[in-house]
């Protein structure tokens, strides 16, 4: 099935809102649009053996035996529908819709009945027939063709996605949050599964995947496809959680159809109520949402980092309140199988990021320090860079992480950095921010190169050296150090001095503050080159001013930050004999690990500032992935007489248009 006929199978079920609106607001017609989609698509699945499961029914209606399991294999799928009814019978007797629709949603199996609860398709029923328009909805639906062979699953997935996203429009939700383009879902799976492939076409293979932000299920489905394509006899058992009822709802359905266990999908958020605790996949996917805050589950995650520490699932660190996606990486690399004597088991992991997680947070920060352990653990395999404007909520650039406990014996202790910016092709007609998407030959051309990664970056003659780039997981570490310099100072009274005497607390509340006063003003333009200079200068006047010096150190500090000017060839000031660190002139350097810093102190800083010192005290490690600045390629600009050219050129053109408005 081409684009076109999906999106026209989308617009027959959006048309339902030219009879919803006045009775709803347009933000409330997903509500209707979606479960009665997912209730025609149900229906149009159950079509083939419909009356074979009625008669099943009626045999076991009046029996003490549960007849699940026999309606089940009549049904051909995981679900079923014992009643006689379907949407077209119930069109055709109005007056009876609401009551009919019921007995006919009622009639499902508990799975399926589950689904189109999460969307609370009863009160919408309600709600419907009040404004007299259940009927009129319910024929709309009747004349919708969603049977497998007309749509296929993969294909059902787009036009669902396609209601979400014009639901996500119209209630100004982000329609990012729900799913993943389908292109961008084809190359992830890909490169997570690709270095298996000789494995998972062994006899017999099962494989377990995870997506803990699932939306609709597109990344499971995409993975359930690729391995049963390389493998026929493969088990794929795929698990989810999701927070958004109606993608959990949706995400459900089309696993019962697939014939996967719809238990699998748990409702909730990952993070305080993790719905697959204890668990261990295979594989891992997921796309969670941008740059969103996890306030809401701040107790809970808190509380497991810090009581369960490593054995939780955030002991490497928390990061900031206002993106949590991070969290999600984490929740992920806590599920991974591991690793056996022998080299087998172990996870693989990939998951889209922006370009926060690969630099935010400074040394030490909650970022840097999951960064440190994971590289530190060598998980991280290679990081792709992909195309800006190829998701629908964001045109920013966006990343693949992808990592394993498996490493390749040549993958060991490495990273891969592949710049894939440039693989895209421009869409025919923009979807929100989507205005990119990857064609086939690109999605081929990135895992080609991913796979061969070692070899092109060694290799200066491969046509795509400059896009790969491989490094040691210690080059992404650096020493977080502090140089201080030390604060010198002059010392003078002047008529800001006087006001700031007067303001000055300290000193205002000693009762020596008048003659203070007085002595100040008799050295009203007197400086002083050291300290105590002017310390004896100042004592002599309070003396003469009938008073006498006040002593203690919050005198002594209050005095000196009156008097005392920074002043690049004033007097060094000591603390316990050592040069008081200047906070003003206080820098920070980041060297690299394994670089010794007192050699970068002598050789990068001392040439311009020779008094500066490092206080090691202050020393942090943090490890960022700078990738941008790894694939920088300088353009020199253009030359002064090329500018001058073209503006010449541009005034030749305006005096021609100028000429032409006078004539």
């Amino acid at each position: 099935m081409n684009s076109s006929k999906h999106t026209e199978l989308a617009n027959h079920a959006w048309s339902v809102a030219d009879l919803l609106r006045g009775d709803y607001k347009q933000s409330d017609y997903g509500k209707v649009i979606l479960p009665f989609t997912v209730l025609r698509r149900l229906e149009c699945v159950l079509e083939p053996t419909r009356e074979k499961v009625a008669e099943i029914a009626e045999q076991y209606k009046d029996s003490d035996i549960d007849p699940d399991r026999f309606l089940r294999r009549a049904s051909g799928h995981a679900f079923y529908n014992r009643s006689g009814l379907t949407l077209k019978k119930i069109a055709a007797d109005p007056q009876n819709a609401a009551k009919n629709l019921a007995v006919y949603v009622g009639a499902f199996s508990d799975n399926a009945r589950g689904v189109l609860d999460r969307f609370e398709f009863a009160q919408q029923i309600k709600r419907l027939d009040g404004a007299g328009l259940l009927y009129q909805v319910i024929g709309k639906f009747t004349d919708l063709d969603l049977r497998p062979e007309i749509v296929p699953n993969h294909n059902m997935g787009y036009i669902f996605e396609e209601l979400i996203r014009r639901f996500s429009e119209q209630s100004n939700e982000t329609a990012g949050e729900h799913f993943t383009p389908r292109e961008v879902i084809q190359l992830m799976v890909r490169l997570l599964v690709a270095p298996d492939g000789d494995a998972l076409q062994l006899p017999g293979a099962v494989r377990t995947v995870l997506d803990p932000a699932c939306g609709t299920g597109g990344m499971l489905s995409a993975m359930d496809d690729l391995i049963t394509d390389l493998n026929q006899g493969a088990t794929v058992e795929v698990f989810g959680q999701e927070l958004n009822p109606e993608s959990w709802a949706i995400c459900r359905s089309d696993l019962m159809i697939k014939g996967q266990d719809p238990e699998n999908i748990a409702f909730g958020n990952s993070f305080s109520d993790d719905g697959h605790s204890r668990k261990t996949f295979d594989y891992m996917l997921a796309n969670p949402p941008f740059g969103v805050e996890w306030k809401k589950v701040k107790d809970e995650v808190e509380a497991e980092h810090k009581s369960l520490g490593d054995a939780g699932r955030f002991g490497a660190g928390l990061p900031r309140i206002t993106d949590g996606s991070l969290l999600f990486l984490q929740h992920m690399i806590s599920k991974m199988k591991p690793v056996d004597v022998n080299g087998g088991g172990g996870s693989r992991i990939a998951i889209v990021f922006n370009g926060s997680p690969l630099f935010t947070g400074a040394a030490g920060s909650g970022e840097s320090e999951i960064r440190r352990w994971i590289l530190e653990n060598d998980w991280l395999e290679g990081i792709v860079a992909l195309p800006d404007q190829l998701f629908y909520n964001t045109g920013i650039s966006t990343y693949f992480w992808i990592l394993t406990n498996r490493k390749s014996p040549d993958h060991k202790g490495k990273v891969v950095l592949l710049d894939a910016r440039d693989q895209w092709q421009k869409m025919r007609k923009s979807l929100g921010d989507k205005r990119k998407e990857l064609g086939k030959d690109h999605i081929a051309t990135v895992v080609k190169l991913y796979g061969e990664a070692l070899d092109a970056a060694k290799d200066s003659d491969h046509p795509l050296h400059a896009k790969v780039k491989v490094f040691r997981n210690e080059n992404f570490g650096y020493q977080r150090i502090t140089v201080e310099r030390p604060l010198k100072l002059r010392f003078e009274v002047t008529e800001e001095t006087l006001t700031e005497l007067e303001a000055s607390k300290v000193i205002q509340k000693l009762p020596q503050a008048p003659a203070l006063t007085d002595a100040f003003k008799s050295l009203l333009g007197t400086s002083w080159a050291t300290k105590q200079d002017a310390w004896l200068a100042l004592k002599d006047a309070v003396v003469q001013a009938g008073g006498t010096w006040p002593t203690g150190a919050p005198f002594n500090k209050a005095l000196r930050e009156l008097i005392g000017v920074r002043d690049p060839e004033g007097e060094v000031q000591l603390v316990k004999g050592q040069p008081e660190p200047d906070a003003e002139l206080r820098d920070y350097e980041n060297v690299p690990l394994g670089e010794d810093v007192e050699e970068y102190l002598a050789r990068d800083v001392h040439p311009h500032v020779p008094d500066a010192w490092i206080d090691h005290s202050k020393t942090k490690m943090g490890y960022e992935v700078p990738f941008t600045r790894h694939f920088y390629v300088y353009e020199p600009p253009r030359s002064l007489a090329e500018i001058d050219a073209d503006l010449k050129t541009l005034e030749a053109q305006i005096q021609e248009l100028l000429g032409e408005v006078t004539e």
